[in-house]
């Protein structure tokens, strides 16, 4: 029996786990859960954009060890902010910036697309390695519909658009793909395939780019492959939503099929339809919506269960008069679906000159996160566009940041691909504090190899606190699971000791011993 096969069987036999924190623990001994300030699951995402260089690599850095150090960088600086997941634009324009792809190197890796870094090395998998030794997950993000920007500068003989141009068309200056075609739709299925098979990654993702955002005087050129394919359909419009809907079911599977522990999300724009042009929508006056404009119905794959998470791109203030950021949210929210719902947040807007309104508030970003926050049962988290915006710091937004998440979080658990909780583990060896080092901590790896431990959660509790690991400001750090061993870099605080393990899927196995130093 395959690796595969092997999780579908545990998990089924063990499907019946109880998945709310109290029950991780054995009766007798349960701390205690009361309410805490910070949730203990959250999304805190930044969403790190390749195309153009916007935020990594910086723009004309082609050398790869300015480009290692800079995202070194960058994950050092979102860990401190309290980041615990990075989007990681990994295919910008069928493009790569991997190494293991059928596409082309990209331009704004190298300088001119086909050109592999030189020295030679591998992006994706030194940044999966760089923020999971953070402990932060990776999501490796793919732009699907675009053959080549409208500012690509270079073309490679092996890109898609030239050895299959009639899988495309223009619209707007860009090569966009045509979903319609069966063919466009197996060679993106491939490109997630090879993505999920070679790399380490938590999660697949994909953006908002599906059918292209309408400009005035064009149209989509897709009439042909509509008559070709378009056999049963009422309209052109409900045909190109059932394409996408399928090409994402299909994809889902996929995935499901080769890591089921790999979580797939989308982000789709903020706005699914406006009330006006149907009862069941937000009651928002967007000029252009997902379902009507991009052909992407989210809340169908939100509620149909085919995607793990979504995290519509609420890029819209307080004040906004056509989509206020709480209506729209509250929207939102309020749709009865069985997965995550995180919010994407415009981070870019905040500056103290911007032109549209609620964007010059200190207070805009804040605001939206502890809205966010009175609904933990419905919103997951958030996610923020774009990176170069914590470094920015308009307004002290990232400062605000760093305080909202200053006890740590850990990201939300996906029971639904899997409710089999970790081994707990079984502490061998406690060395207590000195003057010159601290509490030294040891313990056994789970017996079960299939589900071995992914991430340790190391709790402390100083003298005089219950043990309550409901309450993330007791998590004193979070390390690989691949370590048995921690050093406390506080040497002169007592507490006491408990260590949990997470699986793949974020699910929390029981603690080990409550550890009380002499």
């Amino acid at each position: 029996m395959n690796f595969v096969s092997r999780w579908a069987l545990f998990t089924a036999l063990l499907g019946i786990s109880l998945l709310c924190q109290t029950c991780y623990y054995p009766t007798q001994s349960q701390p205690s859960l009361v309410p805490t300030a910070f949730p203990k699951r959250e999304m805190r995402g930044a969403w790190i954009a390749t195309v153009h260089q916007i935020d990594w690599p910086s723009r004309n850095n082609f050398d790869p060890e300015k480009q290692k150090l800079e995202f070194i960088q960058l994950l050092n600086s979102h860990k401190t902010t309290g980041i615990n997941a990075v989007f990681v634009q990994v295919r910008a324009a069928s493009d790569a910036f991997y190494a293991v792809s059928d596409e082309p190197w990209s331009e704004w890796l190298t300088g001119q697309q086909g050109r592999p870094p030189a020295p030679l090395y591998d992006p994706l998998s030194f940044q999966i390695e760089e923020a999971h030794a953070r402990q932060m997950e990776f999501h490796a993000w793919l732009n699907l519909n675009r053959g080549t920007h409208k500012t690509t500068s270079s073309v490679h003989p092996d890109s898609p658009t030239n050895r299959h141009p009639e899988w495309f068309y223009t619209y707007d200056g860009h090569l966009i793909y045509n979903f319609g075609l069966p063919e466009v739709r197996n060679h993106l299925l491939n490109v997630v395939r090879g993505i999920v098979q070679n790399y380490d990654i938590d999660g697949l993702h994909l953006d908002d780019y599906f059918y292209p955002y309408a400009v005035a005087g064009e149209t989509i050129p897709d009439v042909k492959t509509f008559q070709k394919y378009g056999k049963g359909f009422k309209s052109i419009e409900d045909w190109r939503r059932s394409v996408i809907t399928g090409l994402i079911r299909d994809m889902a599977k996929m995935i499901q099929d080769i890591k089921p522990w790999v979580k797939f999300g989308i982000s789709p724009f903020g706005v699914w339809r406006n009330q006006s042009s149907d009862p069941l929508g937000s009651p928002t006056s967007a000029g252009q919506t997902s379902y009507d404009n991009l052909y992407a119905d989210g809340l169908l794959w939100l509620k149909k269960g085919y995607i793990d998470y979504l995290a519509p791109q609420v890029y819209f203030s307080f004040e906004s008069k056509r989509v206020p950021y709480p209506i729209l949210v509250d929207w939102w929210r309020s749709q009865a679906h069985p997965r995550h719902l995180f919010i994407g947040h415009a981070l870019y807007k905040v500056q103290p000159q911007r032109a549209e309104i609620g964007w010059d508030r200190a207070t805009q970003i804040p605001e939206q996160i502890r809205h966010n926050r009175q609904y933990p049962n419905q919103i997951g988290g958030s996610i923020f566009f774009n990176s170069s915006s914590f470094s920015t710091n308009h307004l002290g937004v990232r400062d605000s940041l760093q305080q909202l998440f200053r006890a740590p979080a850990l990201p939300p658990a996906y029971a639904w691909k899997g409710t089999y909780h970790p081994v707990p583990p079984k502490l061998i060896r406690v060395l207590p504090a000195t003057e010159d080092a601290g509490t030294q901590l040891e313990w056994k790896l789970p017996v079960d190899d299939l589900f071995r431990c992914y991430q340790w959660v190391i709790y402390k509790f100083p003298e005089g606190h219950v043990a309550n690991i409901g309450n993330p400001e007791y998590i004193q750090a979070q390390v690989s699971g691949k370590v048995t061993q921690w050093q406390d870099p506080e040497p002169h605080k007592k507490g006491r000791y408990l260590i949990t393990a997470l699986d793949r899927l974020g699910n929390e196995s029981n603690p080990s011993k409550l550890v009380k130093l002499p």
